[in-house]
């Protein structure tokens, strides 16, 4: 409701005109204007032989002086408080007949003078004069502060009062100030609960001619403002006005205490309750409260458990309207906002504004807590939320409160087991779309989170998250037991497994047991699964294309990962960390039997035997038996002939790999004493 205000002005301005008319509290500007407001003594009263420019004629009383001596008497007539002239209707008073005359056609509703563009009539010529300008554009009037124009005279002083601070006008029941009388009037129905103007086709009432006005366009379906840039149509120029804002990323309106802006005078009102405090609407079930009415709704969905905004394109529904409304943008518009550095494509100008913080790593959002810095206000909010402890998202299922919606979302695939989203590479299937994402990248190798510092890229943003606490050496995870310290919990929890010996994760196909999660999953793919990422250089076949990509490191003797102690390089991230561990000294994984510390689980394995007499591991070929299946395999390559591992210089082959690191040695010398 943006525009009753220009209808109150012009009311309130016809108000001022029938004033000027009947009181002449400006007499003095009346007679200097002439024919302003059609207020005229005789026709030869502006050409009275009297009014010469050379004759001043003083008033005694005050000093005013004038031109005219016909004027003078009329001014004297204000300091004796002479009204002779009465209307018999009203009975109000007026120093002169015109006056009188004028008066009087508010009472008989008389309108002679009429617009002969649009057939409107008026009951003062001045009031067709102002109209007039309508047409022709002519706004005469200008601020001499900020330059704004104005077509009628009674508009330019109404503005004048927002430099001035002036609101002459009191509501004596709530105190409440105005600049103008109009307002005034208008406010007072509020009290009074007075409703007027009613339409004419579904009854409704309002306050305000205006209100009405605006109304109507509903049932008419009037929308004669529209966008040129999105073709979006308005039943009103403030409405139009305010909207054509979202494309030129204007925002008029700062707060004085943080710098935040807003497109809107509402926004910055709502926006100000942040630093009050004030949170006047509160949930009558749960007690929470908020700052906006439109924010206590969207919470009583919550219990309620209503989702009111379907989009009729993909059937997923929505609980709040604004997010309802950015979710129509991906089916109805094109992402027209592009980043001049990468590219990447938006649908609204304020979205890619958000986006550009990412490259400008600009975080403006301070926490005043804990001094953690945010990009947007959204993440700073959620934030802020943690702090308080509010959490205002409940379960309908078993009540648990969580902090956010999605956490909520989250929480709820528990009490289901409906998974929906289906991979297409594979026959898993998920709960939550955001996991069929996650599970889709294996399949693709994507890794869209980048280490700014080294280049790793990780499929998640929370991997790159734990990332970098490598380049920052955080490690606040600490084992009760023996003091060794992690980046990760994950990882905590599971070196905490080498004290109570558990291996919690078992293959039901073939009985083997696995410490660690990773490790387990990537066993079940050789019973899942076929390998089908092939090396087109050697044939060998993987379950994925991570897999692969580490494995072509091996053809193209690509090392990216030098240790910065020794210079040693290794092509995977595995056995780098190791060789980092053995510079570091640390033996995380210990002997649940005689405590002896291994820097790899491996180690920690081919220990193990030493404990136990127990060989499991049968040659299929003959009796020798063994203790670690490695051993076995190392042991059946004499009875099948097979050497997988070949001398580079000599092309001599080996069952086992040590054999062939001792071969090298003494290959080696020889080359050297022959050359």
């Amino acid at each position: 409701m943006n525009d009753p205000e220009p209808c109150e002005i012009k009311q309130e301005d016809n108000e001022q005109q029938i004033d000027l008319i009947e009181e002449n509290k400006e007499i003095e500007e009346l007679m200097e204007a002439g024919e302003k407001h059609q207020v005229k003594t005789e026709e030869t009263s502006w050409s009275s032989p009297l009014k010469n420019e050379n004759i001043c004629f003083t008033c005694p009383q005050c000093g005013k002086s004038f031109s005219c001596k016909q004027n003078l008497d009329l001014h004297i007539k204000f300091h004796s408080g002479g009204k002779p002239y009465a209307c018999d209707e009203c009975k109000k008073i007026f120093t002169q007949k015109q006056n009188l005359d004028e008066h009087k056609k508010t009472h008989t509703l008389e309108k002679p003078y009429t617009c002969d563009q649009c057939g409107k009539s008026f009951p003062f010529r001045g009031n067709l004069e102002e109209h007039m300008r309508i047409h022709t554009g002519e706004k005469p009037h200008k601020c001499d502060q900020c330059g704004k124009i104005f077509a009628q005279k009674g508009n330019l002083n109404y503005h004048m009062k927002i430099h001035t601070g002036e609101k002459p006008y009191a509501c004596d029941q709530c105190g409440k100030r105005f600049t103008h009388k109009g307002k005034l009037n208008e406010h007072m129905k509020i009290h009074t609960r007075e409703k007027p103007y009613a339409c004419d086709q579904c009854g409704k009432s309002y306050a305000q001619k205006g209100y009405l006005n605006y109304h109507m366009k509903i049932h008419t379906g009037e929308k004669p403002y529209a966008c040129d840039q999105c073709g979006k149509r308005f039943t009103h120029k403030g409405n139009f006005k305010e909207h054509m804002k979202t494309h030129s990323g204007e925002k008029p309106y700062a707060c004085d205490q943080c710098g935040k802006s807003c497109a809107r005078k509402a926004y910055l009102n709502e926006h100000m309750k942040i630093h009050t405090g004030e949170k006047p609407h509160t949930c009558a079930q749960c007690g929470v409260s908020y700052a906006r009415k439109q924010a206590l709704n969207n919470h009583m969905k919550i219990h309620t458990g209503e989702n009111l905004h379907k989009c009729d394109q993909c059937g997923k529904s929505f609980r709040k309207s604004g997010v309802f409304k950015v979710h129509l943008l991906t089916h109805s518009r094109e992402r027209r906002f592009n980043c001049d550095q990468c590219g990447k494509k938006f649908f609204r100008a304020d979205f890619l504004k958000d986006h550009m913080k990412v490259h400008t790593k600009e975080r403006p959002y301070v926490c005043s807590l804990c001094g953690k810095s945010f990009r947007n206000t959204a993440h700073f909010k959620i934030h802020q939320k943690r702090h308080s402890g509010v959490k205002d998202h409940a379960c309908s299922e078993c009540g648990k409160t969580f902090f956010t919606d999605g956490e909520l979302k989250v929480h709820r695939t528990i009490h289901t087991t409906e998974t929906p989203y289906k991979c297409s590479h594979c026959d898993k299937s998920f709960k939550r779309k955001e996991a069929l994402n996650n599970h889709m990248r294996i399949h693709t190798g994507e890794k869209p989170f980048a280490c700014d510092q080294c280049g790793k890229s990780c499929a998640r943003k929370a991997y790159l998250n734990e990332h970098m606490k490598m380049h920052t050496g955080e490690k606040p995870h600490t084992c009760a037991q023996c003091g060794v310290s992690y980046t990760r919990k994950e990882a905590l929890n599971n070196h905490m497994k080498i004290h109570t010996g558990e291996n919690l994760h078992k293959c039901d196909q073939c009985g083997k047991s696995f410490r660690k999660s990773g490790v387990f999953k990537v066993h079940l793919l050789t019973h899942s699964r076929e390998r089908r990422f092939n090396c087109d250089q050697c044939g060998k076949k993987f379950f994925r294309a991570d897999f692969l990509k580490d494995h072509m490191k091996v053809h193209t003797k690509e090392r990216p990962y030098v240790c910065s102690l020794c210079g040693k390089s290794f092509r995977n991230t595995a056995h780098f960390k190791l060789h980092q561990k053995r510079h570091s000294g640390v033996k995380d994984h210990a002997c649940s039997e005689c405590g002896k510390t291994f820097f790899t689980d491996g180690e920690l394995k081919q220990h193990r035997a030493v404990h136990t007499r127990e060989t499991p591991y049968k040659c299929s070929h003959c009796d020798k038996r063994f203790k670690r299946s490695e051993s076995l395999k190392i042991h059946e390559r004499i009875h099948t002939g097979e050497k997988p591992h070949h001398c580079h210089s000599c092309g001599k082959r080996f069952t086992n790999f040590s054999s062939l690191i001792c071969h090298k040695r003494k290959c080696m010398s020889e080359i050297t004493v022959s050359s």
